[in-house]
């Protein structure tokens, strides 16, 4: 079977874990503007789980082919994060295609910046931040962290970053990245846009953010050479890169990007890797 029939057939498995998840965390909303979408949730974590968890916050950005998705449908990742003690904020944005790019990366920078003053609004003067996203959010997080360029032009200040992890994400637009990715970029950009604005390969600049890079060869969606390319980038830049390959029977898509966080890590080696490599920051 190939990867992208797998990768179909294991919607049901996911959705059917999904609807068994327990919403332990109850999240409290933040809008960042007037369109519905424009809006992130934060997961105060377990009080019982360690100071070292809590000494760091996990931003997210959501993924969905950058049509759809919301950080309500994607609670299971909040409540799985929360529960291993560190505060999670789940960022939302406009979707395609009714919006198009670049409104995405506004919303994820005009998001963030909300969500860094709603944290020091509780208190939390000097958080130490991971950046993380899956899919498309792993597109327009990498950008968020890397893009010298989008933060000057946004305004965003990356100093609280500590780390950021990217989960199969689309980090390379040049190409022929496949027909199901193909589609979804015609929907996120207008014809004749200049997508080398949107590559977060050919955006990223030198910077001191340690990254880890998850993606799986098996992937079904998008090809491997997108995060070796990635990689090499960043390596030629200086930037410290780890590359983590996902094996094992959940390696494509949609599991590893968003079902791991439905699963323990004793169960899934992705997500005690995502967890680990945050801890040791």
């Amino acid at each position: 079977m190939n990867d992208f029939a797998r990768e179909s057939l294991s919607y049901f498995g996911m959705y059917s874990k999904m609807l068994r998840t327990k919403k332990i965390f109850v999240p409290e909303r933040a809008s960042f503007g007037n369109d519905k979408d424009q809006h992130f949730l934060y997961y105060a974590p377990d009080p019982e789980k360690g100071a070292a968890a809590r000494s760091k916050t996990i931003f997210w950005v959501h993924g969905g082919g950058w049509n759809a998705g919301t950080p309500a449908f994607f609670d299971f990742v909040g409540q799985r994060i929360a529960g291993e003690g560190y505060p999670f904020i789940s960022l939302g944005y406009r979707l395609s295609p009714k919006n198009k790019y670049p409104r995405q990366i506004e919303d994820v920078c005009a998001g963030y910046k909300a969500a860094l003053a709603f944290l020091r609004g509780k208190g939390n003067g000097s958080p130490r931040i991971v950046l993380s996203g899956s899919s498309a959010g792993a597109h327009l997080s990498s950008i968020l962290c890397y893009g010298k360029k989008v933060q000057d032009e946004y305004g965003v200040d990356i100093s609280d970053l500590i780390g950021y992890v990217g989960i199969g994400g689309p980090y390379c637009l040049d190409g022929d990245p496949g027909w199901v990715l193909r589609t979804l970029l015609k929907q996120l950009f207008e014809p004749g846009y200049d997508r080398t604005t949107g590559d977060p390969r050919l955006l990223m600049e030198k910077n001191s953010i340690p990254m880890l890079l998850i993606q799986s060869e098996h992937d079904g969606l998008i090809d491997y050479s997108c995060v070796t390319r990635m990689a090499e980038k960043a390596a030629s830049l200086g930037n410290k890169c780890e590359l983590y390959p996902v094996t094992g029977r959940h390696d494509t898509h949609s599991w590893y990007t968003a079902g791991m966080f439905l699963e323990t890590r004793a169960e899934n080696a992705t997500l005690d890797k995502f967890f680990s490599w945050i801890e040791n920051l």
